[in-house]
């Protein structure tokens, strides 16, 4: 065989030997990859993600009390308030007892002063005074004195004498008069605010209930526009009967704000045109504010 057969042989081999190209289904991969999954894989979220959350069940409503559940309740309450007093009576003739878990040098010496032993008192030492420390310089009259003492003329003169209980200036409010009135000859003294040609306070600018705990107050802000004169006026009223006189006929902006007071603390407000609950449902049991409240209703 001639050399030039021998390479056109070995040419045919190498040619033959050379793999044919692969068809696009053979390079497939085995499994492919789902839509949504190469959305996620694009996106770097996953569908469910973004899908809203389920808001779940509707909170049932709220059911009205019987009658015979808000006197059960009236009644819980009160029995809490009274165990309360006496748990506290009680904690305070004990709180004199000597502990039992205190050291014995202690406790013997309580017992020892139980037993009759009497030591002379030690007199009270008197407070040092500081050498750089100056006395309290007494308040300066304030500029509303005048004012103030020309109300209490006016309310004592035209209503009774016995109208105001005290007056005082609030310094702290910018020289504020204040003025507190007793219950009976209050609805009188509103109308003397009201309508006196000095006064003339037109506008309540607002009206809260307090409780002090041994009594309620009703507390009434009034502005004559324009004068700007100011004045402030508190109402006592008994704990047990809350009641006083209603001002929303004089003036219309008490309305609501009275409804408040009734409603958080359980003041009356006689001749209010629609005393109700503004705050809390028609059946709740008892007034939030006050400081002996007793939370028995399960939702607070």
């Amino acid at each position: 065989m001639s050399e030039e057969q021998k390479d056109k042989e070995t040419k045919l081999e190498r040619t033959n030997n050379v793999s044919e190209p692969q068809s696009e289904e053979s390079v497939k991969p085995d499994t492919e990859v789902p839509t949504d999954t190469a959305a996620e894989a694009e996106t770097g979220s996953s569908p469910t993600a973004n899908a809203p959350a389920s808001t779940g069940a509707d909170k049932p409503k709220r059911a009205p009390l019987t009658e015979e559940e808000k006197a059960a309740r009236v009644q819980a309450a009160a029995e809490a308030r009274a165990a309360r007093a006496k748990a506290a009576a009680e904690g305070g003739e004990g709180s004199a007892e000597a502990p039992a878990d205190k050291p014995a040098r202690t406790r013997d010496k309580a017992e020892g002063d139980a037993a009759g032993e009497e030591k002379p008192e030690r007199p009270a030492r008197a407070p040092r005074a500081k050498a750089n420390e100056e006395p309290p310089k007494p308040k300066e009259p304030s500029p509303k004195q005048p004012l103030l003492d020309r109300l209490v003329a006016m309310l004592r003169a035209d209503v009774a004498e016995d109208a105001v209980e005290d007056a005082v200036i609030n310094y702290e409010n910018d020289h504020l008069p204040t003025v507190t009135i007793k219950n009976e000859h209050w609805l009188s003294c509103a109308h003397q605010l009201r309508g006196h040609l000095e006064w003339s306070c037109e506008y309540l600018r607002n009206l809260s209930g307090v409780d002090q705990e041994t009594h309620l107050e009703v507390v009434y802000h009034m502005i004559n526009l324009s004068t700007k004169a100011e004045v402030a006026v508190h109402v006592k009223v008994d704990r047990e009967a809350p009641t006083v006189a209603s001002v929303t006929p004089i003036w219309p902006t008490a309305d609501w704000n009275e409804r408040e007071a009734y409603d958080l603390l359980g003041i009356q407000f006689t001749g209010h045109p629609d005393l109700r609950r503004i705050m809390m449902p028609d059946d709740w049991v008892g007034h939030p504010l006050r400081k002996d409240y007793e939370s028995l209703d399960s939702e607070v």
